[in-house]
C-alpha cells in the first residue's frame, strides 16, 4: 500500500467498502424524510443528507451499481477519478473527477438517480481521494450491486467495462 493511502486510510479510519474501495460515513443528518413523503420505491425513513469520504486505488475499482438518490461526487486528491455511467436511457459516458480542466476533468460529479455506475482510478500505482453526497440519505436498502452476465445481456454495447467492473 502506497503510504499516502496508508496515511488516508489509517487517518481517517477508513474501511474496506462492499462496492471497492474504502470508505468513512462523515454525515448523517439528524433530521428524517418521512417514509410517506418519499416515492414508493424507499422502504422507510431516510436522512435528509448523507456524505462519505471515498478513497479508491488503482489496483481495485468500485463496481458498478445503482442508487435510489442522486450521488454528488467531490475530489479531494490524488490522481482523476473515472466515474462510468450508464443513464436510464442506456448511453454510457465516462466522466472525469479532478482537477485538470485542459484533460476535461471536473471537481464535482453528480450522478442521477437510477443510472448504474462504477469507477476506477487509471493512473498505475496511485489513487483517488473523493466525498460523495446523497440525497434524500444513503441507507443500503437503496443500493443494488450490478451481476455481470446480467447488465450485459440489458447492455450488450457496453459488455467489455461491464465485464471489467463487475465482480459477479
Amino acid at each position: 500500500m502506497l503510504p499516502e493511502i496508508k496515511k488516508l486510510v489509517e487517518n481517517l479510519h477508513l474501511l474496506p467498502h462492499p462496492e471497492g474501495g474504502f470508505y468513512k460515513e462523515v454525515y448523517r443528518s439528524e433530521k428524517v424524510i418521512p417514509k410517506n413523503a418519499l416515492l414508493d420505491d424507499f422502504s422507510g425513513d431516510r436522512s435528509y443528507c448523507t456524505s462519505i469520504y471515498f478513497l479508491l486505488t488503482s489496483k481495485n475499482f468500485s463496481a458498478f451499481h445503482r442508487i435510489k438518490q442522486d450521488e454528488i461526487w467531490h475530489f479531494y486528491g490524488g490522481s482523476a477519478l473515472s466515474v462510468h455511467v450508464i443513464d436510464k436511457e442506456g448511453k454510457y459516458t465516462e466522466h472525469k473527477v479532478g482537477m485538470n480542466f485542459s484533460k476535461g476533468e471536473e471537481p464535482q460529479l453528480v450522478v442521477p438517480a437510477g443510472c448504474w455506475f462504477a469507477s476506477s482510478v487509471a493512473k498505475e500505482n496511485s489513487y483517488a481521494f473523493v466525498g460523495c453526497t446523497v440525497a434524500p440519505g444513503f441507507d443500503f436498502e437503496d443500493f443494488e450491486l450490478a451481476k455481470g452476465a446480467d447488465l450485459a445481456s440489458e447492455y450488450p454495447q457496453y459488455s467489455s467495462i461491464i465485464y471489467r467492473l463487475t465482480r459477479e
